[in-house]
């Protein structure tokens, strides 16, 4: 196991009816930003009970905010905050909504001439950022206890991600009644994204890091087990509670200290998303089985384990683990109704141009031995034509 160091200041409000403590943990003498995206939790009911329960603070409201949130959108927010003389932001919905409140709260604070600077450099020059909470509607990202998020540019249809210990929640409010009104799209893309998250800090080397191993299986299990229920039944509290914060656990730092991590997949899901306007999880689920066949050479002894852990997967030899596993993946994929091919959704070797000279213009060496160069995205991509 690496050396390493962890903090993490969230408070977790978790369960039925627990966006009443709103009144308690937003500051009384706060005036606040309430940020949102579009209409859901207008028509699930959320919306009303954030206002009940903050009805005697001062709100003002943001609305619009896009899945796989737009830098434009954000300043439009810091301009808002500024004029409003915001000093508390609190983000309502899913894990674009408050990505972009992470940014925001930076944005706001930042003392150079472009915020854009923030995404260039991932979060470094983030030195402070007004305080904020969540209440968090769609399973999916972690976001709801970490200090990542990831913007888009419209303009230039980049997609870049930041971190920094400056953009913690101080709070996120997780009742999992807000998920029964989501479309089955969405609960497929939260659970992929849940699973994706944890492989990218659990698929790398051997590394004796038991503890962290076997919560991340634990956290596979939990998403595997629940996901017939999640797509295929009524809604029922205790898979989406289970679901809520196997989710949250997926990204909250815990799985991925101390042990390598790769994050190719997402780099190279986030030009899909930049381009050709893919949902993110819809992304990461062609992009891994690739990633997993093209990188098995290090990565084989995990793959293994996540066979046999977690698949149950008894093979004859380790090459057939091995194949029977990264097929395993994709057939769980596809139980949730994600497609997985580049093919799927009307793209061809033409995509994978573009997005390789992106990788090359920009000379990122990608996954936990920075070996994934352009030249390997295009092995990879090829793969999942």
């Amino acid at each position: 196991m690496n050396n390493f160091m962890y903090a993490n200041p969230t408070e977790i409000i978790f369960g039925q009816g627990m966006i009443e403590k709103l009144k308690d943990v937003v500051p009384k003498a706060a005036r606040v930003l309430m940020i949102y995206g579009g209409g859901s939790i207008l028509r699930n009911g959320v919306y009303d009970q954030v206002k009940a329960a903050l009805s005697e603070h001062t709100v003002i409201e943001f609305a619009g905010i896009e899945p796989n949130p737009h830098y434009e959108t954000c300043l439009q927010a810091v301009t808002c905050i500024r004029e409003q003389k915001i000093d508390f932001l609190l983000a309502v919905g899913g894990g674009s909504v408050l990505d972009a409140t992470k940014f925001i709260a930076a944005a706001a604070s930042y003392t150079g001439d472009d915020p854009w600077q923030i995404l260039l450099d991932g979060g470094s020059s983030i030195t402070q950022a007004l305080p904020f909470g969540a209440v968090m509607t769609l399973p999916a990202t972690g976001s709801e206890m970490n200090d990542g998020g990831v913007i888009t540019r419209a303009a230039t249809q980049e997609k870049l991600s930041f971190t920094s210990p400056h953009t913690f929640p101080a709070f996120s409010v997780l009742d999992p009644l807000t998920t029964y009104t989501l479309p089955t799209r969405q609960l497929a893309n939260g659970l992929v994204d849940a699973f994706i998250h944890v492989m990218e800090q659990y698929l790398t080397d051997q590394h004796q890091a038991l503890v962290q191993d076997y919560m991340a299986e634990a956290v596979v299990k939990v998403l595997i087990e629940t996901s017939e229920a999640i797509i295929h039944q009524a809604p029922e509290y205790n898979s989406r509670a289970n679901f809520m914060w196997a989710a949250t656990w997926a990204l909250n730092g815990w799985i991925g200290v101390g042990v390598p991590n790769d994050w190719a997949t997402h780099a190279i899901g986030h030009e899909l998303t930049a381009l050709y306007g893919l949902d993110h999880a819809q992304t990461l689920a062609i992009v891994l089985p690739g990633v997993m066949v093209m990188e098995k050479a290090h990565k084989a002894r995990k793959i293994m384990q996540l066979g046999r852990n977690v698949f149950g997967i008894d093979a004859i030899d380790d090459d057939a683990l091995i194949t029977q596993t990264i097929a395993a993946v994709e057939a769980w994929f596809h139980s949730v109704g994600m497609k997985t091919r580049l093919s799927d959704y009307q793209l061809d070797a033409t995509a994978i141009d573009a997005i390789c000279a992106r990788f090359a213009e920009r000379g990122w060496q990608l996954g936990e031995h920075r070996s994934i160069d352009a030249k390997r995205v295009r092995e990879i991509l090829t793969l999942r034509l």
